[in-house]
């Protein structure tokens, strides 16, 4: 839905990783009118026609409804990584805020729903060959991440047979990162005091070889370009989006100058559920196990009916994070902030 003036968006979790990417290209988009980022903090950060609202998708009492009035499509990125040792609590973030989201896009009338997805909802797959959108979405169950993500795609089966006016697009990307988010994905998967500085070659000899771990990265801006295409087009369902090519140890490897020394599953698992348990890292072993089982993402929908091809590949994207991880790159975000340590 267009007028003379451009599309209104609003953009839940826009401080994050894909939203700082996407309401930095809604902002040089001529057909965007104005944007509404929510947050639970208001950044300084103040692109061109982008007005902010403080909101915490937690709190049942939101007026979602009125952020939401007016507006020609809502685009749902918020979501709580942490804390991974109380389930319930990102349950009520993740689960319960979202399905708040969607209840109020209905209420208000928004004709287009862009929900953010991810290749945590597929049930385990193949390493060999990738899948497409059909393949079944029940996640990996032990895993919180992919719970709350594969719960999320049945309430939106219900959602969209209770209300076929809202087109709803369902993003489902692979693992995503920038420079900016460096800071922010080291304090979410390794640890608030893991040194960046460590990632060097000339500090890393070896590098364990894990069975099954195998996975698709892509650059957050070629996925935040996904769904401005997705905005302004008439597409429906799910989308995948990853770069080329897949990622194991052997590409790390070369990466990083280490040579790949194979590592059973059992003992990284072990390691890292000890250092877990002792709240030593944050990212729990049950997501690992989701890691090692998810299918590889067969994207050619979103190049047919999006038009859509990412610019960077997946070595790139790496190269870029790892530099990122070593500077303690940063936005001007509280979710991005940056913060080099070592």
């Amino acid at each position: 839905m267009s007028s003379e003036t451009g599309d209104r968006i609003v953009v839940t979790g826009a401080t994050g990783n894909v939203g700082t990417s996407l309401v930095r290209l809604l902002a040089e988009d001529d057909r965007v009118g104005s944007v509404r980022g929510l947050a639970r903090r208001i950044p300084d950060w103040s692109p061109d026609r982008t007005e902010w609202s403080a909101v915490d998708l937690a709190v049942e009492e939101t007026d979602l409804v009125a952020e939401f009035e007016g507006a020609d499509a809502v685009v749902h990125l918020a979501w709580a990584f942490q804390p991974t040792h109380d389930p319930a609590q990102t349950w009520r973030t993740n689960v319960l805020g979202s399905i708040r989201v969607f209840e109020a896009v209905a209420a208000a009338g928004v004709p287009t729903l862009i929900h953010a997805s991810s290749v945590g909802t597929y049930s385990p797959g193949p390493k060999d060959r990738a899948v497409d959108e059909s393949w079944p979405t029940h996640g990996w169950p032990d895993a919180a991440y992919c719970r709350e993500k594969a719960y999320l795609e049945r309430a939106l089966d219900a959602f969209e047979y209770e209300h076929p006016e809202v087109r709803v697009v369902r993003m489902r990307p692979g693992f995503l990162f920038k420079q900016e988010s460096a800071s922010e994905q080291r304090r979410i998967f390794g640890g608030r005091f893991l040194p960046g500085p460590l990632l060097r070659p000339e500090l890393l000899p070896v590098l364990p070889d894990i069975p099954g771990l195998r996975v698709q990265v892509l650059h957050t801006d070629d996925a935040a370009e996904a769904y401005r295409l997705a905005l302004h087009g008439d597409a429906r369902g799910p989308f995948n989006l990853a770069a080329e090519p897949p990622l194991d140890a052997a590409a790390l490897g070369e990466l990083l100058g280490a040579r790949p020394v194979r590592l059973p599953r059992a003992a990284a698992r072990s390691a890292l559920a000890a250092a877990w348990g002792l709240h030593l890292v944050p990212a729990s072993p049950h997501l690992f196990d989701a890691v090692l089982r998810l299918p590889l993402l067969d994207c050619t929908r979103a190049r047919d009916e999006l038009g859509w091809r990412p610019e960077r590949t997946a070595v790139e994207v790496l190269e870029e994070f790892l530099e990122g991880l070593r500077r303690g790159a940063g936005a001007e975000t509280e979710p991005l902030r940056g913060r080099k340590v070592g």
